[in-house]
């Protein structure tokens, strides 16, 4: 395996950026590397200097820009070093002072100035250093190449002397185009685990009989998509040779194993080939980031924000094979260790943090179901559509990623049409603190009760899926805390993704239903003021306590005068949840009834039939005149004949 890489970044050129201190000979480095001569006399600052395009293999356009150090420049300096793809920090080798300033002065000046970008530090004007006192670049640069990952190369040179001038820039070059920090920890000289699992599905991929080998066959047809040139029977067995010599596991009799194939990996990076592993990965779709690149995944989705994006049948279809493949015990759940399989291909698994860790439910030994597994998918398909799509890509779906996802329609024509489309359905809770919210969220995923009162601070969510007459649907409930909901309300279409509000007010404290209330008549006149009316529900919570009689009643009044049922009361502590879960979810699949009318918009509502009314009053009329006037017209004609 064997080739060059040409990175899309490189492909539009690479812009190096030489900076340090004054008189390190940054100017003389630059003339010298484009003129292969040492200048007499340079200009304080050079204008942007592009280097020969065939200078090096790759024949990727190189800009080098150089830099004044003087404080009067200290802005232009920091525009330049952030548009840069690679940055040189130079050190005078007869000046010692002068390589205390890169790590005490510049490598943080590119942290404060947040340049994330491969540094090349280059020791300058080599030629005078005092050789009885030299100490080599090794002990000079280990330290501070451990404090400061981002160094990918030392080097020094004399631009007098043209010792090692070309390369300072094929190494400032080749550090943008085929970066080590991605693919390699140097400290323990092993890959990276990102790297690891793009490899890993790498190999998936072309280990096209599943047998978990690569064949002869298989690695020729791997060595002709990433290198465009087939590998000669002789050179396969030399790959699997130099492998079964160092790793024995790395070969067996049906070729070479996944293991064999990391460990040449790690081989080519090590001897400093890391453009044949950049090619690999470029070649199946990554970037420097190891994930996937943009032209791999749908385009921006375009919609309105009364539209979501849901799993289309076909993902979903994907997604119940993937999880009976990887449920290896049958026990119909899958375990942490199946889920760390099924995404051990994906940079990192997608459901390590909230909101997705612990939105669904699980098995009494912290298994999940597979309604469990397609309601975290259909969760972190209604949040962020692309980032679901590549990772159902990382985990083998093979089919257009735009198959994957279909946008509904809009609510607003649900309503008109009286039904609705979805199949996932966002139910955002609103309360006062201590109400119940959190408990009916975990009520929706098996969450047993506790009695401790635990402040939401960070998105809560929960996703089961719910049988409905019409088929299992999913539903999302949102928790909204009770500080956060002025902020919300104070955009436009905050209730346009909504496809249920439900309100939960403790019903043994006359405060929280008062508070509740309020928040329904705030989330009731914002839908009527934009438009984005949304069914609403009341949740009576704890309904094991004594009930407060003038809050049940008070409650009973304002669900019937703003057109709303009666609330649902419920105990999380008993589990007698009243089939709130499937109301909640019935309301949402209607979504032109239980909508709250306040008294402001019956007053609107009412006025605008007054005007209607009056138009058609007055378009009748205008009516009756007109055939009136053409009456009289027809009489006038009939006896100026006569």
């Amino acid at each position: 395996m064997a080739g060059g890489a040409s990175d899309k970044a490189g492909s539009k050129g690479v812009r190096i950026v030489v900076a340090g201190d004054k008189g390190t000979g940054k100017s003389s480095l630059i003339v010298t590397a484009v003129a292969d001569t040492f200048p007499a006399n340079v200009p304080p600052v050079l204008p942007p200097t592009n280097l020969p395009v065939d200078i090096y293999p790759e024949k990727v356009p190189v800009t080098i820009i150089d830099t004044a150090s003087s404080a009067e420049t200290r802005g232009k300096l920091a525009e330049d070093l952030k548009k840069a793809d690679a940055v040189v920090l130079t050190y005078a080798c007869d000046n010692p002072s002068t390589l205390d300033r890169i790590s005490t002065f510049w490598l943080p000046e590119l942290r404060r100035l947040e340049v994330r970008v491969p540094v090349i530090v280059v020791g300058c004007k080599l030629d005078l250093r005092d050789e009885q006192h030299s100490v080599s670049l090794e002990q000079v640069m280990s330290p501070i190449m451990q404090q400061f990952r981002e160094i990918e190369t030392c080097i020094e040179c004399s631009a007098l002397n043209h010792i090692q001038i070309p390369e300072v820039f094929y190494y400032s070059q080749k550090a943008v185009l085929h970066p080590t920090a991605p693919l390699f920890d140097q400290e323990a000289q092993t890959l990276k685990p990102r790297c690891i699992r793009a490899l890993k599905r790498i190999f998936i991929i072309c280990d096209q009989d599943k047998d978990g080998a690569l064949s002869d066959a298989e690695l020729n047809d791997f060595q002709v998509k990433c290198f465009n040139a087939p590998l000669q029977p002789s050179e396969i067995v030399g790959v699997k040779r130099v492998v079964q010599e160092k790793l024995p596991e790395g070969v067996n009799d049906r070729g070479l194993t996944l293991t064999g194939f990391l460990f040449l990996h790690a081989l080519f990076i090590e001897k400093g080939r890391l453009e044949t592993t950049w090619t690999v990965l470029r070649k199946f779709g990554y970037n420097n980031d190891i994930r996937l690149d943009a032209d791999q995944l749908p385009p921006p989705i375009r919609k309105t924000p009364d539209q979501t994006v849901e799993l289309t049948s076909e993902a979903i279809e994907f997604l119940k094979e993937t999880f009976s493949t990887f449920d290896t015990d049958g026990d119909g759940s899958l375990r942490t260790g199946e889920l760390e399989d099924i995404f051990s291909t994906a940079p990192e698994s997608p459901w390590s943090e909230v909101p997705y860790e612990d939105a669904a439910e699980r098995t009494a030994l912290g298994g999940l179901s597979l309604d469990g597994f397609l309601s975290v998918w259909a969760l972190m398909t209604v949040r962020d559509p692309i980032y679901s799509v590549e990772n159902l890509i990382y985990i083998g779906y093979a089919g257009d990623p735009s198959s994957a996802i279909r946008v509904t329609r809009r609510r607003r024509i649900d309503r008109k049409k009286k039904q609705t489309d979805r199949s996932v359905f966002q139910c955002f809770v609103f309360g006062p603190k201590e109400a119940g919210k959190s408990a009916l969220l975990n009520s929706l995923i098996g969450r047993p009760f506790s009695d401790g009162y635990i402040l939401t601070t960070e998105e809560h969510y929960a996703a089961n899926m719910i049988d409905q007459p019409g088929g299992k649907k999913t539903l999302i409930m949102r928790e909204i805390p009770e500080e956060v909901v002025g902020q919300l309300l104070s955009k436009k279409d905050a209730l346009a993704a909504c496809d249920i509000a439900v309100f939960v007010y403790d019903s043994s404290d006359e405060h929280s239903w008062k508070r509740t209330t309020e928040l329904l008549l705030k989330v009731a006149s914002h839908g009527e003021a934009t438009g984005y009316e949304v069914p609403c529900l009341i949740v009576a919570a704890k309904d094991d306590l004594d009930p407060h009689m003038e809050a049940l009643q008070d409650s009973t009044r304002v669900s019937q005068n703003m057109g709303i049922d009666a609330p649902i009361p419920i105990s999380t502590k008993l589990g007698d949840f009243n089939n709130v879960f499937r109301k909640i979810t019935a309301a949402a699949e209607h979504p032109h009834l239980s909508i709250p009318e306040t008294d402001a918009g019956k007053s609107r509502k009412q006025y605008h039939r007054l005007l209607n009314r009056s138009l058609v009053f007055v378009s009748v009329g205008a009516a009756v005149t007109l055939v009136g006037l053409a009456a009289y017209r027809a009489y006038a004609a009939r006896k100026s004949s006569s």
